[in-house]
């Protein structure tokens, strides 16, 4: 039997950012990519219509503001994991992400590795 696969969404406004994350997707295996935004709006409508599993989200993108997305889908029902993702890795992000529910918080700088790894234990923690 074919073990479930973790479905994925990714918003952010840079389009070679997002191509880094599927080709680390790929390698993964076991994610499917239900779907990908680089506004705020297109996101929030996306995600709502996709119901992904895990969403990893940039804070900075046209339309709002990252946190606006986690904190409307933090609010679903059956919200997602949600993975923030930036280059403003700054304590007040931090700490305004983690009071609105997000799961991770990583530095796109110094921690794509860190994103790899959270991903693989979030699919061992899926399968089971």
């Amino acid at each position: 039997m074919e073990s479930k696969r973790l479905r994925l969404f990714i918003a952010d406004d840079s389009a070679l950012l997002r191509g880094y994350v599927l080709d680390t997707i790929r390698e993964l295996g076991q994610i499917q990519v239900v779907g990908q935004a680089s506004d705020v709006p297109t996101a929030i409508t996306d995600i709502r219509k996709s119901k992904p599993d895990v969403v990893i989200l940039d804070i900075r993108m046209p339309g709002g503001s990252g946190i606006d997305v986690l904190k409307t889908v933090k609010a679903d029902p059956s919200p997602p994991t949600v993975i923030m993702f930036t280059n403003y890795p700054d304590l007040q992000y931090r700490k305004q992400c983690s009071q609105a529910g997000a799961d991770y918080f990583f530095d796109k700088s110094l921690e794509f590795e860190a994103l790899g790894e959270s991903l693989r234990d979030l699919i061992r923690g899926f399968d089971h």
